[in-house]
């Protein structure tokens, strides 16, 4: 992992473990390789279980001994009972969704609390790509050309608000990251930010 691209990840993680409390069940939906559930069973002490897609990840979540679910992320949320979990965690994984709102829904249902974390799609920089360049960024955060990206469907921490409010979803806390993801933005987030993450429950 590039050493930039290993502090990101580090500063998602210790955000998302601010709000673990020890021994917590936890879902992780778009575990990936499971980097995350093995970080927090090490410094909270939590069960565990992941949710990938990729065949590949899933194995390298059984070589860290992280429980893993191989299959569609709603489709194996619609298994389990409301409030299985104390949390289930949505890590850069909402854009890639066919339904993020269903299976963010879903999420609400099964987890006490539901963790999200994405990319600023409105941040600055992107902006003045599209404006002044007519193309979208490459960089680190967006890493491939169009043709080589998975199928995304990216938004901005305002339009993510705006979601919460309709659906009448609780925002109990939220990070905003600069550009850098290390330094917490405190000012014009939906500019500013480059990441965001946001702890949520169900209003009602």
């Amino acid at each position: 992992m590039p050493p930039q691209s290993a502090k990101k990840r580090q500063a998602d993680f210790q955000v998302i473990a601010r709000w673990v409390a020890p021994g917590e069940r936890i879902l992780d939906l778009g575990c990936g390789r499971g980097i995350l559930l093995e970080y927090l069973k090490q410094t909270k002490g939590v069960y565990g279980v992941g949710v990938d897609v990729d065949i590949d990840r899933v194995s390298s979540c059984v070589k860290r001994s992280v429980p893993v679910y191989q299959g569609d992320a709603h489709e194996v949320l619609r298994t389990f009972q409301d409030d299985a979990f104390d949390r289930v965690i949505f890590s850069r994984t909402v854009e890639q969704f066919d339904n993020p709102d269903a299976t963010l829904r879903e999420g609400l249902r099964v987890g006490k609390r539901v963790t999200v974390g994405f990319v600023n799609h409105a941040y600055w920089k992107n902006r003045v790509s599209a404006a002044f360049r007519g193309r979208r960024i490459v960089n680190e955060v967006y890493p491939n050309p169009w043709y080589a990206s998975l199928s995304a469907n990216p938004f901005s921490v305002a339009e993510f608000e705006d979601y919460c409010q309709q659906k009448h979803i609780k925002i109990g806390n939220k990070v905003y990251l600069a550009g850098d993801w290390r330094r917490e933005c405190k000012f014009l987030p939906n500019l500013l930010a480059g990441y965001a993450i946001y702890d949520l429950s169900s209003a009602d």
